[in-house]
């Protein structure tokens, strides 16, 4: 009988690249003093709940965030670090914009100068320029080496 093991890298790229377009990240709902909020804005400021619940499904960080500080946090408690340029599934983290109310923004490298990450106009992960076109300045780049250990065990 053949041994049978996850390909979890090859499936964390899959999952980031097929949620193109999908709109299940769009609400993340909290109580506040009681009062049932949308922590997401109905998507607009989804970028955190979408990256942290592909994270946590591959097993890359602990938890489910609404914010991008606290998904940094996790991040790094879970073995990430910054590098200098972009490897393919390393997260980027990209300055605060007008867009999103001073809120900084998140998502994830895939190659050819690509990334995903969720647009907070069409409310859904859209794949874009990972500089938006000199538009949007980067903040950091992060990346887990225990992946590269993965990768390079192709698993």
């Amino acid at each position: 009988m053949p041994k049978i093991t996850p390909r979890q890298f090859d499936t964390y790229l899959s999952m980031i690249e097929k949620s193109v377009g999908t709109e299940m990240f769009q609400n993340l709902y909290i109580n506040s003093d009681g009062e049932k909020l949308d922590a997401t804005d109905n998507g607009r400021l989804s970028c955190a709940f979408y990256a942290s619940s592909i994270l946590v499904i591959c097993k890359y960080i602990k938890e489910i965030h609404a914010t991008v500080s606290s998904t940094v946090r996790d991040l790094k408690e879970s073995g990430w670090s910054e590098i200098s340029e972009p490897i393919v599934g390393s997260v980027i983290v990209w300055k605060p914009s007008n867009e999103t109310d001073g809120h900084p923004h998140l998502g994830f490298y895939i190659g050819n100068n690509l990334a995903i990450s969720n647009d907070s106009i069409k409310k859904v992960p859209i794949k874009h320029d990972w500089k938006y076109d000199g538009k949007r300045e980067g903040d950091m780049i992060l990346w887990n080496p225990k992946i590269a250990e993965i990768v390079n065990g192709n698993n």
